[in-house]
């Protein structure tokens, strides 16, 4: 059978606008100037258009060049570039510019470094503290290999919201992720919750996980203190990714929603386009 007979046909909910207009211009304008990465254009976002358009966008720090292989991330996997020490700044004062009332900050992973990128990632919200303290902020940051004395370090610089993903079910984990551990990745949302720092994670759907796993996973969310939950549908970015094995209904993300805040979630976000960033600036007033 030929791969292009395997391949699931989009369904009409999962088409995505053109990116335009003035807001997107703006903000596409001043991550070019600032020399700045996103998730937004190296991930492929199918949301893109509309964050942007409204004036917000999720930074990538720490480069663009991942040291981990992940079989569902585009992000571009080998060794990466030396850290930029101005890098912090050159965030900081973007986030001034794009005037931003809540920002979202991720990075690749950087195993490369003895400490993951811990002190620029926490030197980079302090600079966004100072220099736009009217800014509230959102961590999704990598496991660090799990070591408590890194992840601390964004504990401490102060950031309203930190999330890690678990990305999909146990069963599935070994399959999809590069390095990073289920019961791993639930340390260190517990030492995150642990702290009294609001805890997310988030998962994508349809590639290959039963309901009654996303169900077990929701209770080790739960169990680990995570409040808020992200589920969106897994887009295949080329023929050489995970592939697609199913177009989640959108009846089936209201159901998981349903579920999930039934069990005790404080918010979730489920539905075909949602990402860990999607709409993430409602997560803060809806928990403190």
């Amino acid at each position: 059978m030929k791969q292009t007979d395997t391949i699931l046909r989009k369904p009409d909910w999962l088409k995505i606008k053109v990116p335009s207009g003035k807001e997107y211009i703006s903000v596409k304008n001043i991550v070019t100037e600032h020399k700045l990465h996103t998730i937004c254009t190296s991930g492929h976002c199918p949301n893109m258009h509309e964050c942007w358009g409204r004036g917000t966008a999720t930074l990538m720090i720490l480069g663009d060049i991942c040291t981990r292989s992940c079989k569902f991330c585009n992000v571009s996997t080998g060794k990466p570039l030396p850290v930029d020490l101005l890098e912090p700044q050159r965030v900081a004062e973007s986030i001034r510019l794009m005037k931003l009332k809540h920002a979202v900050l991720t990075s690749v992973d950087r195993d490369d470094l003895d400490d993951g990128g811990a002190y620029i990632w926490a030197m980079t919200i302090r600079k966004i503290k100072i220099i736009s303290p009217q800014t509230t902020i959102e961590t999704l940051i990598p496991d660090f290999d799990g070591r408590e004395e890194l992840i601390r370090q964004i504990i401490d610089a102060g950031p309203e919201v930190i999330s890690h993903n678990l990305e999909t079910v146990r069963r599935i984990t070994p399959q999809t992720r590069s390095r990073a551990q289920y019961d791993r990745s639930l340390k260190v949302l517990k030492y995150i919750a642990g702290s009294g720092t609001v805890t997310k994670s988030g998962i994508m759907a349809g590639i290959g996980e039963k309901p009654e796993e996303v169900y077990e996973l929701m209770d080790d969310l739960l169990e680990a203190g995570v409040s808020v939950l992200t589920i969106g549908q897994y887009l295949q970015p080329t023929k050489k990714h995970l592939p697609v094995k199913e177009y989640v209904s959108p009846e089936q993300f209201k159901e998981y929603e349903r579920i999930g805040l039934k069990k005790g979630f404080r918010f979730v976000e489920s539905s075909p386009l949602v990402r860990s960033s999607y709409h993430a600036e409602k997560h803060v007033p809806k928990i403190n």
